[in-house]
């Protein structure tokens, strides 16, 4: 019988199929080297307590106090890391450029659209509010639509790999903001990944986290 691990999921899209936003190299660099390393470092942290393997990388950084001590730093940085980014690459999804749109929905539909606009006053205002969230947050973290514990839509932002879920919030929608998200691209100008990364959100899959 194999020794259980975390394990790196694949893409379900080509590297490239998100340009012009996000381009291949830095797909290719963000998935197969930073992704691995945080999926590779989680393995070595949780080898020194192998029962641990038995839960999710959601259920650690939940239950974080459960978490021995010595390794439970690693375990933050590492399965935080590994849980933000497998639900990035799933909302994302390609950019048909021969018909200059993307591939999927260009914006949310149903339930979730109107409590986007409910919360927000619109769809436009819910953009704005988020990228302007995503460029205060200092050094690296994350941006990110929630249902915060009282079942309304929030924007909040989180430091380094932490995830909503630590609060006791549920994640519909993130983006990353550290720097290897986009700077071989947009070098410093954060602002501007931010606003282009709305041509590649998998709306689709972000309504399925709203519903469920």
């Amino acid at each position: 019988m194999n020794k259980k691990t975390y394990t790196l999921p694949d893409l379900t899209y080509a590297y490239n199929a998100l340009e012009p936003f996000i381009d291949e190299e830095t797909m290719k660099i963000h998935h197969d080297k930073h992704h691995q390393a945080y999926v590779n470092n989680l393995n070595t942290a949780i080898e020194k307590f192998p029962d641990l393997f038995e839960k999710t990388a959601e259920e650690l950084i939940m239950n974080l106090n459960d978490v021995p001590e010595d390794i439970r730093i690693a375990v933050r940085n590492n399965a935080g890391g590994h849980v933000n980014h497998t639900m990035f690459w799933q909302i994302m999804s390609p950019f048909d450029v021969a018909q200059g749109e993307p591939k999927g929905d260009s914006e949310p539909k149903g339930e979730l659209a109107k409590k986007i606009t409910e919360s927000f006053g619109s769809f436009g205002e819910f953009q704005q509010k988020f990228n302007d969230a995503g460029v205060k947050r200092f050094g690296s973290g994350w941006v990110w639509l929630v249902l915060n514990k009282d079942g309304k839509l929030d924007i909040v932002s989180t430091p380094n790999q932490d995830n909503p879920i630590m609060e006791g919030q549920k994640p519909i929608l993130g983006n990353d903001v550290w720097e290897h998200a986009y700077y071989l691209k947009y070098k410093n100008m954060r602002a501007d990944y931010l606003k282009a990364w709305w041509n590649v959100v998998n709306w689709q899959e972000v309504n399925k986290r709203f519903e469920s």
